[in-house]
């Protein structure tokens, strides 16, 4: 059965806030990513710098996927950001405003120069209509790029389009990127629901994600971990049909049957795959979760 790593949830944390960083290491968070960019004034970037490294590397954030947001390739705080996060071996850089390949390299290029650990990917922020159009060059730039991020508030902003309750001026581009990302075998994340106070509006935009495609969805507080998780994870009820088509499957294969039904309905190889996929996620993230 394929390993599974819960990917869910993806919180954004403030570098800058000591309080914040202590405060994630006990959240129902798939993922974490401590920010050095827009989370941080310019004036206290340094000090946000040495203070997420030095989180990362007291390895106190669990079974937590741990990665810290840079700031931008064209930054002057950039250069310094990369240097640390390679010293401090998160389980990945994230990257704003990723346009073409050549962005990619040269991250990678960065992260090898300052010795970073093979286990420090590239998580590629995709916030442009140059990221939206290149993003299966993007996707397959690097083994070292594992995951891809939409930027959905600046890539609004760059379309001039509008903020809409089900974001149909976005769904193409966001299709698109999932298309890049299942092309090159990458993760991909949806984007941050702006509204804390719209509950429901947050639940139908992380379904909206997941019948899309994405793997889980960016989060700017704590209190929206609890649905989107639940939203991302299969219901007991999926959990158990896929159980039963994976049992069918491997009677009719003991029993030399060349037809597998499963409550009337044609089971065939991809049904099986969706299947193990679904236990797989299931178990992983009952892991986790215990």
């Amino acid at each position: 059965m394929t390993t599974f790593r819960p990917r869910r949830s993806v919180l954004y944390m403030p570098g800058a806030n000591e309080r914040a960083l202590e405060k994630a290491k006990g959240l129902a968070a798939d993922c974490l990513i401590l920010d050095l960019e827009d989370a941080v004034a310019p004036d206290a970037k340094a000090e946000a710098r040495d203070r997420v490294a030095a989180a990362v590397l007291s390895g106190e954030y669990g079974h937590r996927e741990v990665t810290i947001r840079a700031n931008g390739l064209d930054t002057g705080w950039h250069a310094d950001d990369v240097a640390a996060i390679a010293g401090a071996g998160p389980d990945a850089i994230v990257v704003p405003k990723v346009s073409s390949a050549q962005d990619v390299h040269a991250v990678e290029a960065a992260l090898e120069k300052h010795g970073a650990p093979d286990q420090t990917t590239i998580w590629a922020m995709l916030e442009t209509p140059a990221a939206v159009l290149r993003a299966d060059e993007i996707a397959s730039a690097s083994e070292r790029l594992t995951g891809l991020v939409l930027g959905t508030n600046d890539l609004v902003k760059e379309l001039q389009a509008e903020f809409v309750p089900g974001r149909a001026p976005l769904v193409p581009h966001l299709a698109r990127c999932v298309l890049a990302a299942r092309f090159a075998g990458k993760v991909i994340f949806d984007g941050v629901f702006n509204d804390l106070d719209d509950a429901d509006g947050f639940t139908a935009e992380c379904q909206q994600g997941r019948d899309l495609g994405f793997d889980g969805k960016t989060l700017i507080h704590p209190k929206q971990l609890d649905p989107c998780n639940e939203v991302y994870a299969p219901s007991p009820a999926q959990v158990a049909h896929a159980r039963e088509v994976i049992a069918a499957f491997e009677a009719a294969q003991a029993e030399g049957r060349g037809v597998v039904t499963v409550n009337g309905r044609m089971i065939e190889n991809l049904h099986v795959e969706q299947a193990q996929r679904t236990v797989a996620q299931a178990d992983a993230i009952a892991a986790v979760s215990g």
